[in-house]
């Protein structure tokens, strides 16, 4: 049997992750409980990566917390990701070690407020954590939840 390049192990990995989180997410059903177990997982997701990952993922849940606090933290396929009250992800992280990547990735899906005009960014590679990144990662999701 010829072996599959469609995806990376990672990949068919981050898949199964997500079909597990979407089961359950339907036993969790819904308040505070469900919520605090949802935050539980996002920060044992973002506390299992390497040194700098995890740095970038702490500084992007402090932001997003502090800035953007009616987003949810949660996970998505596997990784740190923060959802609007109709549980639709805005903003998530995908950290450059768990898919042998050379920079981590901050992305914002269709429902972040970042239209500006007929084009802009929607992913974004960072490398480390700095003062100049978290700047404008705090003016990113404050701006993709308003």
């Amino acid at each position: 049997m010829a072996k599959s390049t469609t995806f990376t192990e990672e990949e068919k990995a981050a898949m199964k992750e997500a079909a597990a989180e979407r089961r359950t997410a339907a036993k969790r059903g819904t308040g505070s409980k469900k919520a605090e177990a949802d935050l539980a997982d996002c920060l044992e997701k973002i506390e299992a990566m390497d040194d700098n990952d995890r740095a970038i993922g702490e500084a992007l849940h402090r932001i997003v917390t502090t800035h953007a606090p009616d987003l949810a933290p949660k996970t998505w396929y596997g990784m740190p990701a923060y959802a609007n009250s109709d549980g639709k992800v805005v903003v998530f992280y995908k950290c450059a070690g768990k898919f042998k990547m050379r920079y981590a990735e901050v992305g914002f899906q269709e429902w972040a407020n970042l239209d500006d005009g007929d084009i802009w960014p929607t992913v974004f590679a960072v490398t480390v954590m700095n003062p100049a990144v978290e700047e404008r990662l705090t003016e990113l999701v404050t701006r993709a939840a308003s």
